[in-house]
């Protein structure tokens, strides 16, 4: 299980060479890949892991520098490369590289003396992490946004829009902090919506994003709406409060046809906009008031069932029901009628013993 999530958590590639490309951020764990063809126990074999001339582990019939039977290994891996015990009897000599550094970036080799070729492994150490996004200003229109990075080698970071769309930026910065190289982009944002931060290594193939949504202070808020009886007539009303810039207002049908206004009332609070729109009811259906500010991207809506006859959809349904229950029953009651049916209750009759005639004779024996 923790070979498996290893796995997942490299980026894993393949050169033009067949070599294994393994690429990491610093600080994180490696795991780099090695095994025989055949799958076959390898409990009792040898295998070795070099770098260039580093000796980085070996491994001969259950001995290996981490349990005392080994000694040469390069100072700069001790302690931090470890291989797969429950792996072997599958023929994995795989190993674990914890806690990387820039320095164990390189080409590493896995052999299986004498007689088998060794597998080749080449690891990146650097590859960026998630970017960082922070706001630095925020007023009703607009907001300034900063992106930072950081990577061996350096990424190119750029500001993105939710259909991807590359975003004009600042100049990115690039300074040194703890012994690290960081690049960072501003951005000055107008509109409310998806916004990412995209970092990028070519070199290494990796790419890597962040992603936050800004919301513009004054942005209309889900609007109330509400069904109003007067007399002879329905009315549907949708209620904005707060808005700035000041919304657009529309209640649509469920075809997204604009129905007309009744009443508008708009109420100017300083900077903000109270909203009270209405429209006459003149069917059933799924009604939708929808609130648009254009100038910060923003659009947001409502929605709410309308029957013009005033009855709940429950109610409509359970008469719908019952009217065909009653037709059902009309159609059998005619047919029954005209002699078409005959309806029948069968009951189980209870066996009685029958009864004889009294012998006249006997009768009048017994009379005398």
């Amino acid at each position: 299980m923790e070979l498996l999530l290893l796995v997942c958590l490299c980026l894993l590639s393949c050169s033009g060479d067949g070599s294994v490309v393994v690429t990491v951020e610093e600080g994180s764990d490696a795991m780099l890949p090695c095994s025989i063809n055949t799958k076959e126990n390898i409990e009792k074999l040898t295998f070795d892991w070099k770098k260039g001339r580093q000796e980085v582990f070996f491994y001969q019939s259950g001995k290996h520098y981490n349990n005392g039977g080994r000694t040469g290994q390069d100072k700069q891996f001790e302690g931090r490369v470890f291989h797969f015990e429950d792996e072997l009897k599958h023929g994995n000599a795989s190993i674990k590289i914890t806690r990387t550094q820039l320095t164990d970036s390189g080409n590493y080799a896995c052999t299986f003396p004498p007689d088998r070729n060794p597998s080749s492994v080449t690891l990146h150490v650097g590859a960026t992490p998630e970017p960082v996004i922070k706001t630095l200003n925020h007023t009703k229109h607009w907001a300034v946004l900063q992106c930072e990075a950081h990577g061996d080698p350096l990424p190119t970071v750029e500001w993105r829009d939710s259909d991807n769309n590359t975003l004009p930026a600042d100049t990115s910065q690039i300074s040194d902090r703890g012994g690290r190289s960081y690049i960072t982009v501003k951005i000055t944002l107008t509109k409310t919506g998806s916004y990412s931060c995209v970092a990028t290594q070519e070199t290494l193939s990796h790419q890597i994003a962040t992603e936050t949504y800004v919301l513009m202070y004054g942005a209309a808020s889900k609007p109330s709406v509400t069904i109003i009886k007067t007399d002879g007539e329905t009315v549907l009303q949708c209620e904005v409060l707060g808005a700035s810039p000041k919304p657009k207002v529309e209640w649509k049908d469920s075809s997204g046809n604009i129905l007309p206004v009744k009443d508008l009332k708009e109420t100017e609070r300083g900077d903000s906009y109270d909203i009270v729109l209405q429209t006459t009811l003149t069917k059933t259906d799924n009604f939708r008031c929808v609130v648009t500010q254009e100038e910060i991207n923003h659009q947001i809506y409502a929605e709410i069932y309308a029957n013009i006859n005033g009855l709940p959809a429950g109610a409509i349904a359970a008469i719908v029901v019952l009217s065909l229950l009653f037709v059902c029953v009309l159609i059998i009651l005619v047919l029954q009628s005209m002699g078409c049916i005959t309806l029948s209750c069968k009951k189980d009759e209870e066996k009685r013993e029958p009864q004889t005639e009294p012998d006249s004779s006997t009768s009048l024996k017994e009379s005398s």
